[in-house]
């Protein structure tokens, strides 16, 4: 292949991209900003931290965390990071299939299916979660840490535990009852 073709390939690419550089159908949200000083001789030096959760609204959801000298460098560090780190979670009905625990470190949340037009009853980091996974219905609980970041890191541990009736009958080779 010449390096013609390379080129053309590669621009073929970019136009399945949006302008942050991510695929056209995620949508994310920047959960946290942190801006650290660094004293050096002249005075002090900023650099910053973003952390954003990206997801495609249909069952998967990751989450990145980016560092860099300018907020926008490094919330697009934080993006492409989420993007390939993103895990499956079944819906049922724009809720969750049952009653998770997922923790990070101090933080623990709980997250309970709720019926619907309950709607998503979280804390920020929580909800961007949510949202970003395409969950519609969900009832949470945060525990220890209110930090944005493990709380993220904790809510994305339990969507990764999360089981549907037909995954967990394959798993067990058996047929489990009715639904209560």
């Amino acid at each position: 292949m010449s390096s013609g073709q390379q080129r053309g390939r590669k621009s073929r690419d970019r136009k399945d991209k949006n302008e942050d550089g991510l695929p056209g159908d995620l949508l994310d949200r920047v959960v946290k900003i942190k801006r650290c000083a660094a004293v050096v001789k002249g005075g002090r030096r900023f650099s910053f931290a973003a952390m954003v959760v990206v997801g495609d609204g249909k069952g998967r959801v990751g989450w990145g965390y980016g560092k860099a000298n300018e907020v926008p460098p490094s919330v697009s560090k934080a993006q492409k990071q989420a993007s390939r780190s993103m895990v499956d979670v079944p819906l049922v009905e724009g809720t969750i299939p049952h009653k998770i625990w997922g923790h990070f470190g101090a933080a623990r949340v709980v997250l309970v299916p709720a019926g619907a037009g309950t709607g998503i009853i979280a804390g920020q980091a929580v909800r961007a979660v949510c949202e970003a996974c395409g969950v519609h219905d969900i009832l949470t609980k945060s525990f220890g840490t209110n930090n944005p970041v493990t709380l993220v890191k904790a809510t994305v541990d339990a969507m990764s535990k999360l089981r549907t009736r037909e995954q967990i009958e394959a798993l067990r080779g058996v047929e489990l009852g009715p639904a209560k």
